[in-house]
């Protein structure tokens, strides 16, 4: 019914428990989970879990934030795609909010990973805080529409979604959107359309209300698909069946069985 379309099960939050952790996923009716890499060093680790569950996957790549990490490149990044367990390449993008000074490394990051994604075939998976403008661009500089890809975690206004679904991207919801001072997320919810929508954890971060402040985990992406079935006026079950069907379509080397 539902899927989790960002989440870090890697992290050593979920190290003792993952089995709890599956198990709480099958009780609330979460199918299938998509693990993220943040850093090259990291990424045996992702795919490891990954692997050990016919119902999750991985994606490759180095986060923005990641600023004392090895650099991946085009070359590398195409190579570790290409196993059958990663669907996906990222987590990328811009992000001036952690980190100021000269970012154009960051800038030039997130260019290879939209070159690889488009030489692998495989949708980008991007991340963007404060640098709207120069995520967009970077975006049409570098044809990301070719590879297509969710901007996770969506944070920014109306008319960002907007623009990066012109550019053939999907709009993922968090459980920010159940937050009672995000309105401008909420506007957001309502507008995007049904066949460009997805839901997320971003865990063991952002855990929704009622669970606010505690460790999130992929069970709990049911309560963002209530928020947002609530804000959109229909049931949770159409937001359920639409955002998994839309999963599927972007990332459609990922398998439902």
């Amino acid at each position: 019914m539902f899927v989790d379309s960002h989440c870090h099960l890697d992290f050593p939050d979920f190290a003792e428990r993952m089995p709890e952790v599956l198990g709480r996923m099958a009780d609330h009716r979460v199918t299938h989970a998509l693990c993220i890499s943040v850093e090259l060093p990291a990424f045996p680790r992702v795919l490891a879990v990954a692997e050990s569950a016919p119902h999750l996957f991985a994606s490759v790549g180095t986060h923005p934030d990641y600023e004392d990490t090895p650099e991946p490149s085009v070359e590398r990044l195409v190579a570790l795609a290409r196993h059958p367990k990663v669907v996906a390449i990222g987590e990328t993008g811009l992000d001036y909010y952690r980190l100021t000074g000269d970012l154009e490394w960051q800038r030039e990051r997130f260019r290879v990973h939209i070159r690889a994604a488009r030489e692998a075939g495989k949708p980008l998976v991007i991340h963007t805080r404060a640098a709207a403008d120069d995520t967009l661009k970077i975006m049409r500089d570098e044809r990301a529409g070719e590879a297509a890809g969710v901007m996770h975690c969506f944070t920014e206004t109306w008319e960002v979604a907007a623009a990066a679904i012109e550019l053939g991207f999907y709009i993922s919801m968090s459980g920010i959107v159940t937050f009672k001072n995000a309105k401008v997320l909420h506007e957001v919810a309502r507008r995007v359309p049904l066949d460009r929508l997805l839901i997320e954890t971003d865990s063991p971060y952002l855990a929704p209300v009622p669970f606010r402040g505690k460790t999130n985990e992929p069970a709990l992406v049911s309560h963002v698909a209530a928020k947002v079935a609530e804000l959109r006026g229909v049931t949770i079950d159409e937001i359920g069946t639409a955002t998994t069907a839309n999963f599927f379509r972007l990332f459609d080397a990922a398998s439902r069985s």
